[in-house]
């Protein structure tokens, strides 16, 4: 497909997502935060118009606008925020616009409480429960500490059940720990407190765009399918029938991708946390003559996270779900994949790939091939094993233990936040030294450096998780090793590859 046309395909869609991320958040106009948006496609493009497709794509002009693209899209809608547009009416025109050149007197804002409901606030905390020494009641959110007399969630559910009695469901209770271990507790405005539930739970799942999303990208992995086969683009718009030999490919992706999100979606909905349909994320630009055709899917949470439980079911369940799939996925896709000698090209090259990269992925292709699998093999794979080995990769990267992957919310779970922001780090500077010996995975490095490390705290973000989910979670941490380290030079020997 050509990629002007891909570029008049996806230009409205990214518009739309924009517009509505933007939209009553920041004074920044909508064309241009798209245009930022949209400026490396635009010179991927134009680099390709000019020098052929048979011309790569030289590293600089492919990192430098994937990096400096989302760094000032990020400046231009901080900078254009609407809560730093103070209006006044001594500020403004005569045609009653503001008047950004003059100074504007800010007006302290008021507090969340007055004094009678402090006093009120401070009946809610018992003494023998969380024994409360200091108030500090700010504009944003009203911040209690004092010392821990019980163990945390019984602290938590009844000093919640006391606010609920005297603010109804004005506030969110948040329960943290600070960086030095004491845990406090912070009363939030719910902005939706007097929300009807069933307009909110209607406008979250956006049934439309979702439907949508997922439309576009099962025609992009569809025809990265197709290129699988060895068709040419020039063939796919003399020959559209050739869609079908590329579904091989793509239904099973997406039915791992969904799987995994759908997974997320129904747990959160197990602990009444709102959250949209999964919105899958087409990616039709080529690279290397090969493309995903998808960068997998996302589910956004519209309410709070009520504990680290809730958070930890909510992240691991849907991955655990995916890999039931992709093993016999990979396994029967291996089965009907031809052995084929490797040479160095191979080792970047989807299409002949050299199971060793994957650790986990070796043990599998020994599996299906058995003996004819050997040293200095690779592997030409069929489109089933593609779509398990690409299904395996996003399964990866979701699981890094970054921000608000995934495997974020599992380490911050398990370990708290203090710890997942420390892990996080650690995992980005190893993702940029493996993107170093391996090129084809900066893409995948720039991201997780995009993703920020702190994660969104939990409701009850103190009272720990159980033995068995803590076991569960370094089990699935475990597991994300043997996915993304390669197969060692002895158990290679040993496995005769």
């Amino acid at each position: 497909m050509k990629l002007w046309l891909i570029l008049i395909i996806l230009s409205p869609i990214a518009y739309y997502i924009v517009d509505r991320s933007v939209r009553n958040k920041t004074t920044t106009p909508v064309w241009l935060c798209w245009l930022v948006i949209m400026l490396p496609s635009f010179i991927w493009t134009i680099w390709t118009y000019v020098f052929g497709e048979e011309q790569p794509l030289p590293l600089p002009v492919f990192l430098f606008p994937l990096i400096l693209c989302p760094l000032l899209y990020g400046w231009l809608v901080q900078r254009g925020k609407l809560d730093k547009v103070v209006k006044n009416e001594d500020s403004t025109t005569e045609k009653g616009k503001p008047d950004l050149t003059k100074p504007v007197a800010v007006a302290p804002a008021p507090r969340l409480i007055d004094s009678q409901e402090e006093t009120t606030l401070r009946n809610c905390f018992p003494w023998n429960i969380y024994y409360l020494q200091n108030i500090d009641n700010k504009p944003q959110a009203i911040f209690c500490r004092g010392k821990l007399k019980t163990i945390p969630e019984k602290a938590y559910n009844e000093i919640k059940d006391n606010i609920e009695r005297a603010f109804g469901d004005r506030f969110f209770l948040i329960f943290q720990e600070s960086f030095k271990g004491k845990p406090f507790f912070a009363l939030v405005p719910n902005p939706e407190a007097k929300a009807t539930k069933k307009a909110s739970v209607r406008d979250d799942l956006r049934i439309g765009f979702a439907t949508l999303m997922f439309s576009i990208t099962l025609l992009t992995t569809t025809v990265a399918g197709v290129s699988i086969e060895g068709a040419s683009s020039e063939d796919l718009l003399s020959t559209p029938g050739l869609l079908i030999s590329g579904l091989t490919y793509s239904l099973p992706l997406l039915l791992i991708i969904a799987v995994q999100k759908f997974g997320n979606y129904f747990v959160a909905g197990y602990y009444n946390i709102r959250t949209t349909l999964p919105y899958f994320i087409p990616f039709p630009f080529l690279l290397d003559s090969f493309s995903l055709g998808t960068l997998g899917a996302i589910v956004q949470r519209r309410s709070p996270i009520p504990h680290r439980k809730a958070l930890f079911d909510t992240a691991i369940v849907g991955s655990l779900l995916s890999l039931l799939i992709i093993v016999p996925v990979l396994i029967w896709g291996l089965s009907l994949s031809e052995v084929v000698p490797l040479d160095e090209s191979s080792t970047l090259n989807i299409q002949a790939q050299d199971p060793r990269l994957s650790f986990l992925l070796s043990l599998l292709a020994k599996l299906a091939l058995g003996s004819s699998l050997t040293a200095g093999m690779g592997i030409q794979l069929h489109p089933l094993a593609t779509s398990g080995c690409v299904g395996l990769f996003i399964t990866a990267i979701n699981l890094m233990p970054i921000g608000q992957l995934d495997g974020g919310h599992i380490i911050h779970a398990v370990f708290g936040q203090k710890t997942a922001i420390a892990v996080g780090q650690v995992t980005r500077i190893l993702a940029l030294l493996f993107a170093l010996i391996h090129p084809y995975f900066w893409i995948w490095t720039i991201v997780l450096w995009l993703i920020p490390l702190i994660d969104q705290p939990a409701l009850n973000d103190v009272t720990e998780l159980d033995n068995k989910r803590d076991f569960l979670g370094l089990l699935t941490l475990a597991l994300l090793i043997i996915i993304v380290l390669p197969l060692p030079g002895v158990v290679g020997s040993w496995l005769s590859i």
